[in-house]
């Protein structure tokens, strides 16, 4: 391949990992964006959603990369699997805030989210002991279709994932910025107070904000699974850390900032290991996280808010 085919695989690539990470750093945002925490147990939801995805495909026979499917039959499985692991993960997130955060929330200073690093290593842990240390084979129902693009190769896989990804970003814009619930949202990112005086349910509002990030995560470990065919105990830590500084490079709390830092934060961690080297990628990409903060805090889509007294 010439340097022309290699630029445009590893697009290719980025374009996959950025929205695997998109989805994720949508999670942070929504939280962040309603009740300005970092909910760093958002790491460990993505990998406990990969294993309801695993659990839930070998639910229905698959096993491996055996079984492929076509047709109505591979579109019900995948739908049975999103809808499943999005549901369950967006409960274990309500779990989350209900059973341990709600009680602290209101407190200022970094206990509660301290906390969330602690419900992190409870999940971590919790599936470290159950299912064991070993990888697992996830099962992939998508029958291996190519597209030669000049030398580059496209996969069903990856219009797959592009396709979920850009739907489930469009029906969250849409969500929040054209509904009831979603302009509640947006009142009570803005001011808690003043939306409980103008009648919103801030408590419901909160428990909304992290059953669908818990659910985004959910899907995303889904998509990790079906493009990497394999999960683990241990696949959080890295890609909760590439989305998160996603969700800082676009500006936490910004949707859309969310997305542009997914994509970019993939882009950068294909075409980095392809043309740089891949033991360099984390280097790079955290030091994209540094010069974030130092020079423009607010992100590239955020704004810069006055601190609340």
């Amino acid at each position: 391949m010439d340097f022309q085919d290699l630029l445009l695989q590893q697009i290719i690539n980025g374009l996959s990992l950025g929205a695997m990470y998109s989805l994720l750093a949508l999670g942070f945002t929504m939280v962040y964006g309603i009740i300005e925490l970092i909910n760093f147990a958002h790491f460990n939801v993505f990998m406990v959603g990969s294993f309801i995805g695993l659990w839930v495909l070998e639910a229905t026979g698959l096993i491996g990369q055996r079984s492929t499917l076509a047709g109505l039959p591979l579109i019900g499985v995948l739908l049975l699997a999103f809808i499943c692991t999005m549901l369950l993960s967006g409960m274990l997130g309500i779990l989350i805030e209900r059973l341990a955060l709600r009680s602290v929330r209101q407190l200022r200073g970094t206990a509660p989210m301290i906390l969330t690093i602690g419900i992190s290593y409870i999940l971590y842990n919790v599936i470290l002991l159950t299912v064991g240390a070993d990888t697992h084979n996830f099962p992939n129902p998508i029958p291996v279709v190519k597209w030669q693009i000049g030398g580059a190769v496209l996969q069903l896989r990856e219009v797959l994932v592009w396709s979920v990804s850009l739907a489930l970003m469009l029906g969250l814009h849409f969500f929040v910025r054209h509904t009831r619930i979603g302009k509640a949202m947006q009142a009570t990112a803005q001011d808690q107070e003043a939306a409980r005086m103008m009648g919103v349910e801030v408590d419901r509002v909160v428990i909304l904000a992290f059953f669908i990030g818990s659910a985004l995560a959910g899907a995303a470990g889904l998509i990790f699974g079906l493009y990497y065919n394999f999960t683990g105990f241990s696949i959080g830590y890295s890609a909760g850390l590439r989305a998160f500084t996603a969700a800082v490079l676009g500006g936490i709390g910004n949707i859309a900032g969310a997305m542009v830092g997914g994509l970019a934060i993939g882009l950068v961690e294909s075409l980095g290991g392809q043309f740089i080297a891949v033991r360099w990628t984390d280097v790079i990409i955290f030091s994209i996280l540094i010069l974030v903060l130092v020079f423009k805090p607010s992100g590239l889509l955020g704004l810069r808010a006055p601190q609340k007294s």
